[in-house]
Order: C-alpha cells, then structure tokens, then sequence
C-alpha cells in the first residue's frame, strides 16, 4: 500500500508532502561513511523540504550559502537512514502507566529509530474495530517524537470482518496462536487461523503471527507452578512450540495464498522449515529480535524476571544459530518486541517468572546493543543495517523507508560505533526504569536523529516539539471477495 503520512493534529497530506513543521532550507550533512546503496560510502546529502533532495560526493564544492546549514559528522561517525522498528507495544490508551506515546517514541527516536510500528494489544480496547484504532489516533496528538503506523488485531471475535480496519489504515494483522497474557486479546485456533490467513489474502494484507503451540505449552511444566529459578521458565517454552506453530502457518499460507509473517522468533530451530517455505516460493517472512541475538539462557539470573518474554531467551549455541540466519539473510528483520509494563508487574513474589509480566524493555537499545554484539563477533556494522531499516519496512509495507535516497524522507542518524557507554535503566526514555541491559557496557551511541530533516536528538538527547506523524495508506481500491470455502 502507498502511504502518506497525517499529522496528529493537522489531518491528512498528500502522499507525496514529506510537511509537518519548519524545514532548514538547504540542511547539507556530509559523512565519510554515509549508508548510500547498501554500503558505507563517503557523501553529501542534501536535505529541503523534508526530504533527501540529492546526494553529492562528499567532496563537492558547495553551494553558495550552503556552508552555513552543513552538518559535517566526525570521521568516528557513520550516517544512517532512520531505523525502523516494526514490534513496538505502546499500550496507549488504557494502559499509558505501562507505556505511552510520548515516552515510547522518544525512546525510539533516542535509539535511532524514526518510523515505529504499534501492536494492538496492550491497550484497552486493543486494535481491533475501527473504533479502536481511532482511539489511539486520538491518543497520539502532541505526543509523537517520530512516525509512528499501526498493525490491527485478529481475534476470534473480528474473524470476517477484518475489511472496515484494513480500509481504516492498519498495516496487517496480528494474531496469537497461544494465550496473548490478557484477557482482551484472544488467540485462533487451527481453524481461526486459517479463516485468518484466507481473509488477510482476499484484502491483500498480511497476517503477523506469534507463533507458539498451545499444545506444546500444555505437554511443558505449567506457567503457573514456576519458582525464581529461569531453567524452569525456559523449560515451560520449548523450542517444538514454536516448529509446531510455524508448521501450521507455513501450511496455511500454502493454502490460501497469503502473506504471513512470523515475529519474535527465538528458536533457530525453526530456520530450516522457513528457508524451505521461501525455496517453495512462499510468501512468509520472519523477525527475530535483539535479546535473541545478545542475551543467553546460561547468564540470566534466577529471579532476574526483567529477562523474562514469552517465547523465551534461550541458550548461546541458539543465538548462533540465529546470528546465521541474520547473515545469510533467512531472517528479514530485527525489532524490539518493546512489550515494558511496571517495575511491580515485572518483579512479582520476589522473582516469580511464572507471575511476573513477560517482555523486554529494550526500543532504545535495539541497535546499538545488536551493533556491539556484532562488533564482538566481528561482524562488519554493514551486514546489519538492511535488517533494521528496509526489512521491517517491506514487513510493514512502508515503501521508501529505511534508506538516503533522493525523494525518500530525511530521516536520518549519526551513529558511532566506537564510543563507549553503561547503560542506566534510569535515564533512558521509556517509562519504566526496568530493562535487562541495565550495567551492561556497550560500544556505540546514537548521537543526532534528524526527522524529515528536523533535529530531533542532539548529543544523544531528544530535543524539541513533537513533530511525529501518523503513518496511513492511501484510500485503497474496492475489496475483493473472499474466495468461497476459504
């Protein structure tokens, strides 16, 4: 779907206005290590009205007045397109105590990530009615640091009537294949799921799927009856809930045709059915997230419920199995999964992991702890720069996205690798000071953000007014029937 963006209080725009506040005519920013197409590259990119208007070799002779407005990063730098961030749970309305837009986004933009895509539940009403998601649009004005767009939910309660929230602008939908945790936000059985898949196909959108088995769940040691000790957490989710489920998505995108993805995955495991399903040719894609990737079952703590998500974080020889699948391109996206909630849901009876709220609170560290962990495994910080921008963009499909390209918007970052930090669950952006990369020591920091050419993190601080926008497509075309027997 095309889309265009539509500021929180203003309404709608042209797709083609990038608009949304004062522009500094003739913004040049020049880096000796610019991501110009699909590689570091020395570069000017010049910036007017919101968008990239030209790039020009980092040497170029300037235009007359242009030094003035010039932005020259340090060679310690390199400059980014804006990150994106498919997997973010906002939780606003109904929950803004957990998370809200004003806190959640700043944290995105302090983190590089310029473009965030919220999931439809935790808030009260999730997103699931058209309704609902005008409540959230509601929720957004003055409030967003960066863009933000908005995936939809499938529920049992929706099934055949998905049409009226595609058409009101939601990305896809998501659904769970096992308990979501609330009551609100029920999960599709064998059938649902298919009904789901046949429907997102005849509406030309996709189905975004948490892929656990509830039947593997039940066959493992009860949720309910764990301690403080994390081996009996990660023994409640094992890695055959999620083949099992994924098993089933495959076989239904096999059926009707739709296009599926499959979020959080922390089994690698799972890799060679997905590699198989895209060699069949089937439209599944696939996203795994930065605590999969830096995080190890074997260094988590007992009773350290601030590591607890659901499916879990498992061992190291997993993790490099899943850095492999990043490398050879098997997975499509890496996203935050920012599901926070308050420091006394997270930390229950003293440690509870079968009490205690599951997800990690991490959408301003994404990158940089991915990139450092990268750097330890020495992995070139290029390999990873695809699956934080233009991967989660196509799963969402926000064209144009993810990329410093004349025309695309200035969403732009300088990043430097080899500054050194210590991380502080105290001073960062989201609401609730509780993350597992607390103390942890990383190599890399976001310093400036500029969103369609607007600074919007100097120093590694967020500076000035809200200027996000909300991200909806186009008016589509008519709907097309839902193939019978689907």
């Amino acid at each position: 779907m095309t889309t265009t963006e539509s500021s929180a209080v203003q309404g709608p725009t042209r797709p083609d206005d990038a608009g949304g506040g004062p522009h500094p005519e003739g913004l040049v920013v020049r880096a000796r290590r610019a991501w110009v197409d699909g590689a570091f590259r020395p570069a000017q990119v010049h910036v007017a009205e919101g968008r990239v208007l030209a790039l020009a070799p980092w040497d170029a002779p300037l235009a007359d007045g242009a030094a003035a407005s010039l932005v020259d990063l340090p060679d310690d730098a390199v400059l980014l397109p804006g990150l994106v961030d498919s997997h973010v749970h906002v939780n606003e309305p109904g929950r803004t105590h957990w998370e809200g837009f004003a806190s959640a986004t700043r944290a995105a933009a302090a983190g590089g990530v310029t473009t965030l895509v919220d999931m439809p539940l935790n808030s009260i009403p999730p997103t699931t009615t058209p309704d609902a998601l005008a409540a959230k649009l509601a929720a957004t004005a003055g409030r967003l640091a960066v863009d933000v767009a908005f995936w939809g939910g499938a529920v049992p309660e929706n099934l055949g009537a998905l049409a009226p929230l595609h058409r009101a602008g939601v990305r896809g939908f998501k659904a769970f294949l096992a308990p979501s945790g609330v009551d609100e936000f029920g999960h599709l059985d064998a059938a649902g799921l298919r009904a789901a898949l046949a429907e997102v196909a005849a509406l030309g959108s996709v189905l975004v799927v948490h892929a656990e088995d509830p039947e593997a769940l039940a066959a493992a040691p009860a949720d309910g009856r764990l301690g403080t000790r994390y081996a009996d957490f990660l023994a409640s989710r094992p890695p055959a809930s999620e083949r099992s489920a994924v098993e089933g998505v495959v076989e239904g995108v096999r059926r009707t045709g739709a296009r599926a993805h499959v979020l959080h995955l922390s089994d690698a495991g799972t890799l060679p059915l997905l590699r198989a399903a895209r060699a069949e040719g089937l439209p599944i894609t696939v996203e795994t997230c930065p605590h999969y990737l830096v995080l190890h079952a074997e260094d988590v703590p007992d009773a350290a419920t601030e590591y607890k998500c659901c499916p879990p974080i498992r061992g190291t020889a997993n993790a490099d199995a899943l850095w492999e699948g990043l490398l050879d391109g098997t997975i499509d996206a890496v996203v935050s999964d920012h599901s926070p909630a308050t420091a006394d849901l997270k930390h229950v009876a003293g440690g509870d992991f079968g009490a205690s709220w599951g997800g990690i609170a991490g959408l301003q560290l994404g990158w940089t702890v991915v990139a450092d962990e990268a750097r330890r495994r020495g992995v070139p910080l290029e390999a990873l720069v695809p699956a934080f921008t233009t991967g989660p963009a196509a799963v969402a499909g926000l064209a144009g996205l993810g990329e410093i390209a004349p025309g695309a918007p200035a969403h732009l970052v300088a990043f430097a690798p080899d500054e050194t930090q210590v991380v502080d669950a105290a001073r960062l952006e989201h609401r609730n000071p509780v993350t597992p990369y607390h103390g942890r020591a990383l190599h890399g920091r976001v310093r400036a953000v500029w969103l369609r050419g607007v600074p919007v993190v100097e120093d590694g601080r967020v500076v000035g007014t809200p200027a996000g926008r909300t991200l909806l497509p186009v008016p589509l075309p008519p709907l097309l029937p839902v193939p019978p027997g689907a």
